[in-house]
């Protein structure tokens, strides 16, 4: 999966697509990894508009850039997901934790 980041105003927002899943999740935890650590943006916000399926492993990774944003002094922010991955992060906890922004 290629993941488009686009910045402005020291926000950074990366647009995924397709699945998040044990296959894809590593690939895209490296590309968000070495963004964050590259650019350290105040915030960053996932776009999960693009997303048709996420497993736990989506979970894991919105987890980590959390805690890995948090390590260089930014937060994190997810934006438009899909009704069924929305139900997925309410199940978690996520949209308590970050909340989930329409945009």
């Amino acid at each position: 999966m290629i993941v488009d980041i686009k910045y402005k105003d020291n926000m950074a927002v990366a647009f995924l697509n397709g699945e998040i899943d044990h296959h894809s999740a590593k690939e895209i935890r490296s590309q968000l990894d070495n963004y964050i650590i590259t650019v350290q943006p105040e915030i960053f916000a996932i776009d999960l508009s693009g997303i048709t399926f996420m497993d736990s492993s989506g979970i894991g990774l919105i987890l980590g850039r959390s805690r890995l944003l948090q390590e260089c002094g930014g937060r994190l922010e997810i934006i438009n997901p899909q009704p069924y991955i929305k139900r997925v992060l309410r199940l978690s906890g996520i949209d308590i934790k970050f909340g989930i922004k329409n945009m």
